[in-house]
């Protein structure tokens, strides 16, 4: 198998484990921010994140040429400021509305490569998209109309997607620690600028210490990390495509963990993200089969080189 294919999988599977983990902190996060303002748990959640990358990855980090280093805060920017329009959004509409605006930057990623990058995206991708922005409206809507908190979410997908794009574009596996580490630093900072006026709010009890602490740990640092990683070897339509298992994978821990039930819409909504990852992948394996087809074709066996005289 071609190495490049090789680490494409890896990347889509590590990816996609990234997303399984993301999608397991739902139920923690709606239970720890009724006690803790989102900006503040969002801000401590990077911080920790932040100084225990920083500590583990120090020489990784120090190693990044300056021009790494205004990339990684660039992109934590934009991740920051896409976190804290998210909550204020979901303050003001239904976290199923919610749910559904923030994935489609799945449709945005696209969009923004071809007008910013001149990216290409075939027919095929296209449908790909449309069908899991499809399964993403079965899964989150029950009624939509367009407001403010869906104007502030919009916004925040907008920027979603823009981090992906520059991740996509600017991501190198030699550096993806690093790069991490300065957007975690970065992440905290904004967010501490949105918890800053009405004072900072910390987790109370062992408990949400414990959620707070995985979510910093796994679904934070080692979760930036992968992605970062991850994106080095990945177009990034693609990644949006796997990455919007999220909601998937939420609805998955509520059912197995939340005490929530298989409902048809989670069925039918999950089944369609998966079939537009499927078909993502079967475009790129039909892709592969026929350059080794005209490899081939271009290249003949010796012995047909060879004719009777």
């Amino acid at each position: 198998m071609n190495p490049d294919v090789r680490l494409a999988r890896v990347a889509t599977l590590l990816l996609l484990l990234v997303t399984a983990v993301w999608g397991s902190t739902f139920f923690l996060i709606r239970d720890l921010v009724e006690t803790v303002p989102p900006a503040d748990f969002l801000a401590v959640r990077f911080a920790i994140a932040a100084v225990v990358m920083f500590l583990v990855f120090r020489r990784q980090t120090l190693a990044l040429s300056r021009r790494e280093v205004r990339t990684g805060a660039v992109l934590g920017v934009l991740y920051g400021v896409a976190q804290l329009l998210q909550t204020v959004g979901l303050q003001h509409t239904d976290a199923s509305v919610s749910g559904f605006v923030t994935g489609t930057y799945v449709v945005l990623t696209p969009l923004l490569g071809a007008l910013l990058l001149r990216e290409r995206v075939d027919a095929v991708t296209w449908g790909a998209v449309l069908l899991t922005t499809a399964g993403l409206a079965v899964l989150s809507l029950r009624g939509f109309a367009l407001g403010y908190g869906e104007g502030v979410t919009l916004a925040s997908a907008v920027l979603y997607a823009g981090h992906i794009v520059a991740l996509g574009r600017w991501s190198r596996p030699s550096a993806a620690v690093g790069l991490a580490t300065v957007q975690a630093g970065v992440i905290a900072l904004v967010c501490a600028v949105g918890a800053v006026p009405d004072g900072l709010t910390l987790p109370s009890g062992g408990g949400q210490w414990a959620s707070m602490l995985y979510m910093a740990l796994v679904a934070g640092a080692a979760a930036l990390w992968a992605q970062t990683w991850a994106q080095a070897h990945l177009t990034a339509t693609r990644a949006a495509i796997v990455m919007a298992m999220e909601p998937v994978f939420a609805a998955l821990f509520a059912v197995l963990l939340g005490g929530e039930s298989a409902t048809a819409r989670l069925l039918l909504g999950g089944a369609l993200v998966l079939a537009s990852m499927y078909l993502v992948e079967l475009r790129g394996l039909l892709a592969r089969r026929r350059r080794a087809g005209a490899s081939a074709a271009e290249d003949p066996p010796v012995e047909a080189l060879h004719h009777d005289v």
